[in-house]
């Protein structure tokens, strides 16, 4: 299966220079991670496309209003607190993600060392543990390398891979994909979080593909 800028720019929603950027590391990580299938590179682009914004945040925005911790963090801050810690994106992660995936206290500074970086957003010393030996990189010492592309596509493939998604890939329940990535979020409604927006990268990367 052959790649192109065109069929990365379609499946990512993402603009022509960057697709023609992005070429390469996405090539590179779908041949060591088995995405190897129309099938599977149409999810797998759609999904990175959307959580990544078309391949152009790699590093997890923290920057919250209160309000928007209150909504986002409900249990983690008092109204109070939200307003102590608003609009500072290292003290609200070390909050928010102290104890969770692997990461220590929120003195740490683990939270903020370890926030979601590449195209799925690896989160968490647990997480860029694994995820450090499954690509051969030193992430727990240099976390930021996830911010380069080469790096950050080929950990979003070892996520892929690791979570068993080319098999749901194989049997088209996107749904399902969609589900595993957004961890449980969802809407009113039960559906996982943007999940209109994927389903549309899914469907451009599928014609994209001539699936």
């Amino acid at each position: 299966m052959n790649l192109t800028a065109n069929i990365i720019a379609a499946g990512c929603g993402a603009t022509p220079k960057r697709a023609t950027e992005w070429l390469a590391p996405i090539e590179d990580a779908c041949e060591r991670f088995e995405i190897n299938t129309p099938m599977r590179a149409a999810a797998f682009l759609a999904q990175i496309g959307h959580e990544s914004a078309g391949l152009s945040a790699l590093v997890e925005d923290l920057s919250y209003s209160a309000a928007g911790l209150l909504s986002t963090f409900p249990g983690h801050f008092t109204e109070a607190e939200a307003q102590q810690y608003a609009r500072q994106p290292e003290r609200i992660a070390n909050r928010v993600y102290a104890g969770r995936n692997g990461n220590g206290d929120e003195a740490s500074g683990d939270g903020w060392l370890y926030r979601g970086r590449a195209c799925l957003q690896i989160t968490g010393r647990g997480n860029y543990e694994p995820c450090a030996t499954g690509i051969e990189l030193g992430l727990i010492a240099h976390p930021e390398l996830l911010e380069q592309p080469t790096d950050a596509a080929l950990a979003s493939g070892w996520w892929w891979a690791n979570r068993g998604l080319n098999a749901l890939a194989d049997a088209g329940q996107f749904l399902q994909i969609s589900k595993v990535i957004n961890l449980g979020s969802a809407t009113a409604k039960g559906t996982p979080n943007g999940y209109p927006h994927r389903l549309a990268l899914y469907g451009a990367a599928k014609k994209a593909l001539s699936i």
